[in-house]
């Protein structure tokens, strides 16, 4: 069921419930959302639809129920402990799903979050960002998707500067222990909602966001999208999710800084 007739359904909200469905069917793994629409939706895929969804403070703790996004989680919902080099071994089982931010994203999904390189070179960038971390065993280990609140052509770019997260082009050249785990699920834009069920894993459109256009859409990416027929309209959320969204989670609506309405 969609949202109730009347209600005002902002962008950021229809950001968030396309988020929580990157996590739908997950089951028991632990989702680790970076930034904030991720963490909204991964909070509202455990108050709905994926009970079983692991949830962390953020730090070494698995943490229980559902809590705002800008408040410490209760202590009473502590269920478990995660420490630093426990994070390795769920990476290497395949039992996490992480949704990232990537500064560059090619039509593969090859992902850019070390750094943009500009007039400079490797070694002189002319931006410096976050470096390498995690992205290259995240990506071909176990689920991986994106989360890009400002589709643009400076994100959705031909050749990323730095290959971090890496695509099904590179994973593919690399041979079986690349691609044996290699999954790039979904990606979630301010505008629209892709996957890689292109040719040759390439980036498909699949819907576009309610007041936005597929022409929009590929103004704002760097390479052609495929799409298979016209793309649908991203769903709205429903009064259920409205509720958890609104009330709960994110109840002092830090969602629309990230996403205006």
């Amino acid at each position: 069921m969609n949202a109730p007739a009347g209600a005002e359904v902002t962008r950021a909200e229809v950001c968030a419930a396309a988020c929580a469905d990157a996590w739908r069917g997950d089951g028991e793994i632990l989702a680790s959302p970076m930034g904030l629409i991720p963490t909204i939706g991964a909070r509202l895929a455990r108050a709905l639809f994926e009970p079983e969804l692991l949830l962390s403070d953020g730090e070494a703790t698995l943490v229980g129920g559902v809590w705002p996004v800008d408040e410490p989680p209760p202590p009473a919902a502590a269920e478990g402990w995660v420490p630093y080099r426990a994070i390795f071994d769920l990476v290497a089982s395949g039992r996490r799903h992480v949704m990232m931010g990537p500064s560059q994203l090619d039509r593969y999904g090859n992902a850019n979050i070390s750094a943009i390189i500009g007039d400079g070179d490797f070694q002189h960038p002319a931006r410096q960002l976050l470096g390498v971390r995690g992205a290259p065993g995240n990506t071909v280990n176990h689920p991986t998707s994106y989360w890009v609140p400002r589709h643009s052509p400076r994100t959705f770019t031909e050749r990323v500067d730095v290959v971090c997260g890496v695509g099904y082009d590179r994973a593919a050249a690399a041979g079986p222990s690349a691609t044996r785990f290699h999954r790039l699920r979904r990606v979630v834009t301010n505008l629209a909602v892709l996957d890689f069920g292109g040719p040759g894993h390439s980036m498909r459109l699949l819907t576009v966001h309610p007041g936005s256009t597929v022409g929009e859409v590929r103004a704002a990416t760097g390479f052609p999208l495929h799409t298979d027929g016209e793309p649908g309209t991203t769903r709205t959320p429903t009064g259920a999710e409205l509720h958890w969204i609104r009330e709960v989670i994110d109840p002092r609506s830090r969602r629309d800084q990230e996403v205006p309405r």
